[in-house]
């Protein structure tokens, strides 16, 4: 949908994944509303805060909460019910 990872392994080397495949659009969409359901519903916000906690980065949090958003989404659109 937007938030496909893509491994950068080569040989020995191992870098950090990072998100290259997916719909550009998509996947901005789902930034953004990632960082207002960080700031506004406090189920992403707990998640959100002890994520970055345990792995040091806002960021790798940030597209973990547009994933799960995503998910969200999908269950919203699928079950045709309202988010609560």
């Amino acid at each position: 949908a937007g938030l496909a990872p893509f491994d950068n392994k080569s040989g020995k080397l191992n870098r950090r994944s990072h998100i290259q495949g997916g719909r550009s659009r998509v996947r901005r969409a789902l930034y953004m509303a990632a960082l207002t359901a960080v700031r506004t519903c406090e189920r992403f916000k707990t998640f959100y805060t002890a994520l970055a906690a345990r792995s040091g980065s806002k960021k790798l949090a940030i597209i973990a909460v547009a994933r799960k958003l995503l998910v969200v989404l999908n269950a919203i659109m699928r079950d045709k019910i309202a988010f609560a």
